[in-house]
């Protein structure tokens, strides 16, 4: 297939706090795509009332890779005693949980055009043409306080939160894609929102984006 063929994708990957849920259904409207979240929205949810929810948490995926959770539980004792145990029954094998999560993501993967808010999409796209990788993080006692006014939580809530989501995004990526959300090379550009504001880093992924899909027609 040509890459002519293949429509523009932004793919953003963000760490608790950094406001991805908002940011990214924002860069979707500026640039005319469609936008994937990381969440399946019920039908008739109205993707354009982004100002009014902040869904820092767990996609159903990664919900599975939370502590107290069967997938997390599971997997820390395995990395515990060094090997994998024999399957959990009541544990999805890894492939499920993929497939799940990868599912909104197979017309992408063929040439549509999308804004993707985490899903490891990074990662599944990476040598997908015309995809331009982004990366929200920052300090994390400035997500914290971030966090705190998104959520309408107090400091300590939210930093269990921080800590537990922060923990599960990774090992969620780690456990079914054997890499690191953290690593630089997967993106393009690393950004902090919780130092530009909201729509400073709207408008500079933006000018990014463009520049970048122009140089790549």
């Amino acid at each position: 297939m040509e890459d002519t063929k293949f429509g523009p994708v932004v793919t953003v990957s963000a760490t608790y706090g950094t406001g991805g849920s908002l940011i990214a259904p924002r860069l979707a409207q500026e640039l005319g795509l469609p936008f994937i979240d990381r969440l399946l929205l019920p039908e008739g949810t109205n993707e354009t009332n982004i100002e009014t929810r902040s869904q820092e948490g767990l996609s159903e995926g990664e919900q599975e890779a939370t502590p107290g959770g069967r997938f997390f539980s599971y997997f820390a004792r395995a990395a515990s005693v060094g090997a994998m145990m024999a399957p959990d029954p009541l544990v999805d094998d890894d492939e499920t949980i993929r497939s799940r999560s990868e599912a909104p993501l197979r017309g992408v993967q063929s040439g549509a055009a999308a804004v993707v808010l985490g899903r490891a999409a990074a990662v599944v796209l990476a040598s997908r043409p015309r995809a331009f990788h982004v990366r929200l993080d920052g300090d994390p006692e400035r997500r914290l306080a971030w966090a705190s006014g998104l959520e309408g939580l107090d400091r300590e809530a939210v930093r269990a939160r921080l800590n537990e989501t922060d923990k599960a995004r990774t090992m969620f990526v780690k456990r079914l894609y054997r890499a690191d959300p953290n690593n630089p090379a997967l993106y393009h550009m690393h950004l902090d929102p919780t130092v530009m504001g909201l729509d400073r880093t709207v408008h500079v992924v933006v000018t990014a984006a463009r520049a970048y899909f122009e140089a790549n027609p």
